[in-house]
Formats: C-alpha cells, sequence, structure tokens
C-alpha cells in the first residue's frame, strides 16, 4: 500500500507543481550551491548547511547496498524505477521543505524547529492535525535509533572488521566519540561538519565509480539499454540470478528508490526548517536538489558499476549487499575497489547518524520541549555503540516498519496541503519574476 501511495503523491505534486523539478532547476542549484544562503534571514545555518545535512541523512548505506538489493531482486530495470522514484520525488521533497519551513517554530532557546510534526498540527486544524503530528513525531523519534542509528553503525563496523580485522567493539567506540563530538554541538555544529566532508565524501565515491566506468567504457551503452529494457519486459534467468518480471523491477525499484532518498518520509522538511531563508519557496528549492543528487547522481553511479562489471549475474539474493564491493573490485585494477567502497561506507553511515541524530532530536522537542534534547542525545550516542557491536537481524525490518508509519501521517499531510503549497509557490513566482528568473544569469 505504501509505495503506490508514495508514487502517486510525488505524480500527483509534480502535476499539481506543473514539473517545477525541471522548470526550477538552474535556480534551484543556483541557490544551494551559488549563492548558499540568505543574508540576515532567520534560521540557524545556511541554505547549502541545510542541504548537506540533509543529504548527510539520505546518502547513506542505501545508495550502496541498497541499490545492490534492488539490482538482486528486481533485475537490471529497477534502476529506470528508481530515476522515476527520484525524479517525482523531487516534488515531494520540494513540498515537505516548503511546509517545514513555513510552519517552523522557535524553541526555547530560539533554534527553528519544523518538520512535519509541526506542519501536521498547525497546517491542519482540530483534533487530526493533532494526532498526525504527535503519530509522526513519536514514529520519528523511535525510527531515529534503527534507520539512523544502529543499522548505520552495524554496516560500518561490519564492513571493517571484513576489510581490515578491526574488532567491532574498536569500531563502535570510534564512531561513538565521533558522534559524541559532533551532536552534543547542536544543529549548528552538525550543519558545519557535514557541509565540510559531506561534498568531499559524495565526490570521492562518484570519482571511484566513474574510474570502474572508464575502465569499462564499452559495456556502458549496452548497461544502459538494459535498464531501459529490463524495466519493461523483465529478466530472464543468468547464472545464479532466478530472473525478475516487471513487477519486481517496478516493486524493488521503487522501494529502494525511496528509501535511498526519503522523499515521502518527511525528514527533509525537519533540516530545511533549520535554514536562515527569507521565504519558504528557496529553501524549497535548494532541498530539492538533494533528492537529485542521492538518487540521479550517486545511486545512478552505484547501479552502473554493477552493471558494466556483470557482478550482477553471478551472485545469489543473499549476496546482493556484497554487490557494489565486488563491481569495483571487478572494474578496478588492484584490490583497490573493496577499499574505496569500505571507506565510502564508512563515510555514508556516519554522515547518515549526524543527520537523522537531528531529526530525532526535533521530534523529541515538539513532544516534551526542549528539557528532553540533551538526555535524547546521550541515549543517541550510546545505542551507536549498541548497533557496532551487536546482531541486528530484526532492526532492519522494524526500521521499515518505523519508516512506514512515519510516511503515512506525512503523505496524508501532503495532500491535504498540497492546495497551500501550489497557491504560495505560484505567488512567489509571480511576484518575483525578475529575481527568480534573472538573478542567477546575472551573478
Amino acid at each position: 500500500m505504501l509505495i503506490p501511495l508514495l508514487l502517486l503523491t510525488g505524480l500527483y505534486l509534480t502535476v499539481l507543481l506543473r514539473a517545477l523539478q525541471i522548470r526550477r532547476f538552474r535556480l534551484a542549484f543556483w541557490l544551494a550551491f551559488i549563492k548558499r544562503s540568505d543574508g540576515g534571514a532567520a534560521g540557524d545555518i545556511s541554505h547549502y548547511q541545510a542541504l548537506a545535512t540533509a543529504l548527510a541523512a539520505t546518502v547513506g548505506v542505501g545508495n550502496i547496498a541498497g541499490v545492490a538489493t534492488a539490482i538482486a531482486l528486481g533485475g537490471p530495470g529497477a534502476v529506470l524505477w528508481m530515476w522515476v522514484t527520484g525524479m517525482l520525488g523531487m516534488a515531494t521533497k520540494y513540498s515537505e521543505a516548503f511546509l517545514g519551513v513555513r510552519f517552523r517554530r522557535a524553541d526555547a532557546v530560539g533554534e527553528q524547529s519544523g518538520g512535519p510534526m509541526y506542519y501536521l498540527r498547525h497546517g491542519i486544524k482540530g483534533p487530526l492535525g493533532v494526532f498526525l503530528g504527535g503519530f509522526f513525531a513519536i514514529a520519528g523519534a523511535i525510527a531515529a535509533f534503527g534507520i539512523g542509528n544502529m543499522t548505520q553503525a552495524n554496516t560500518v563496523a561490519a564492513n571493517v572488521h571484513d576489510e581490515w580485522g578491526v574488532p567491532t567493539w574498536g569500531t563502535g567506540a570510534i564512531i561513538t566519540l565521533l558522534t559524541a563530538a559532533v551532536i552534543l554541538g547542536g544543529i549548528k555544529n552538525i550543519g558545519r561538519v557535514t557541509a565540510a566532508f559531506v561534498p568531499v565524501m559524495i565526490v570521492l565515491y562518484v570519482l571511484g565509480a566513474a574510474a570502474v566506468l572508464a575502465f569499462n567504457i564499452g559495456e556502458v551503452p549496452a548497461a544502459l539499454g538494459l535498464i531501459f529494457t529490463d524495466a519493461f519486459t523483465g529478466t530472464a534467468a543468468t547464472g545464479g540470478f532466478t530472473g525478475a518480471a516487471v513487477a519486481a523491477a517496478i516493486r524493488y525499484g521503487v522501494a529502494r528508490g525511496i528509501f535511498s532518498n526519503e522523499s515521502g518520509l518527511g525528514t527533509g522538511g525537519i533540516a530545511a526548517a533549520a535554514a536562515k531563508t527569507t521565504h519558504p519557496v528557496r529553501q524549497a528549492l535548494v532541498s530539492m536538489t538533494q533528492t537529485f543528487i542521492d538518487t540521479l547522481v550517486v545511486v545512478s553511479f552505484t547501479a552502473l558499476t554493477i552493471i558494466v562489471t556483470g557482478v550482477w549475474k553471478e551472485a545469489g539474493k543473499e549476496d546482493a549487499a556484497k554487490f557494489t564491493g565486488r563491481a569495483f573490485d571487478e572494474g578496478l585494477p588492484g584490490e583497490w575497489g573493496s577499499v574505496i567502497v569500505t571507506i565510502s561506507v564508512i563515510f555514508f553511515a556516519y554522515s547518515t547518524v549526524l543527520g537523522w541524530s537531528y531529526y530525532g532530536e526535533r521530534c523529541m522537542v515538539y513532544l516534551f520541549g526542549r528539557r528532553s534534547v540533551l538526555p535524547y542525545r546521550l541515549l543517541f550516542i550510546a545505542v551507536v555503540y549498541v548497533g557496532s557491536t551487536t546482531t541486528l537481524t530484526t532492526v532492519w525490518t522494524f526500521s521499515d516498519v518505523m519508516n512506514g508509519l512515519m510516511a503515512l501521517p506525512n503523505l496524508v499531510g501532503l495532500l491535504i496541503l498540497s492546495p497551500l503549497v501550489y497557491r504560495e509557490t505560484r505567488d512567489y513566482f509571480r511576484d518575483r519574476p525578475r529575481e527568480t528568473e534573472a538573478e542567477p544569469a546575472q551573478r
């Protein structure tokens, strides 16, 4: 039920906003990476730092293991449906960020709090809004310990142990200390740290994947062709691969795409609410570039490395999470491939921990006020170590369930509040045609 609802909501918002993610992409990119901030505006961190925080939370192990799983279970055609999910998800992310800024509130110490719990509570009048806002906040505060904490730390510890033989307790202790050093300083510290190293981690990983493609450049056209044809025809059984129907390609492509970029979960609205911005539209445009970078850039490079090297044909479903490491090993000379992937897993997972700590913290502020922040941060730090040193067979399932419980109230809110998003977006571009169209060219 959730997958069609997420996809159809993105399609509806794309039509409602007249494909804003395409029409206004140039402006969005300029605001995010050239202008980077609205000086003197209310907020805690810059446009760019808010984007970096959101990227930190979403560019995680899903971009490595999640893509491999989609291809293993749905065939190469699943990649096309991940791209479709990313394009439609940009409209969803835009709407979440717009509403996050539009309904944000200052907490007891003056820091901005926003996200689905606030726009559900204050945007939807009556008991329904109160219920949906509280429901989301409870689910978000709990979900942060799963998908944003234990699973990420566990993945790092396991990969470091497999690659270099480091005991999981040692890796866990280091991750725990590094997490404490950042999140105890709050969103301003998180924003500074993520703004510094998130671009580096993405560029390094993409360069590694690009090297694989360069060494296999002759296979790239065939890989792209396979993605498009397989999306509508399914894959015949090849080697250890059991084959996948079109329905499987759609199902796993959409599911892993949503898992990767989090469009529809509402988390993008939490990060956006902290930004210094003069209007919700401006930060919403910045925020939607996060989905583009996550799904249409990072995911694409991962998928193409897996396909051009041919490892997807040989591994069974149980080896899906190792596809990417094997692809890098096959595609690069020497033994650099698995090292690059392991280092990327460390950075991707750690950045996700930082981003999700803030998401969970803001949910707690909504539920219990500012006094809950320090206890929540300390508990979150402790759970990082627990996740690093224990087996998490059921935590992944738990995380998926909690993500679903976050998405449901958020999607209801997006549909109810979509006329507001449309109206104020239309008014913004109508009233500021020179600013919005000429600004990038003039600078």
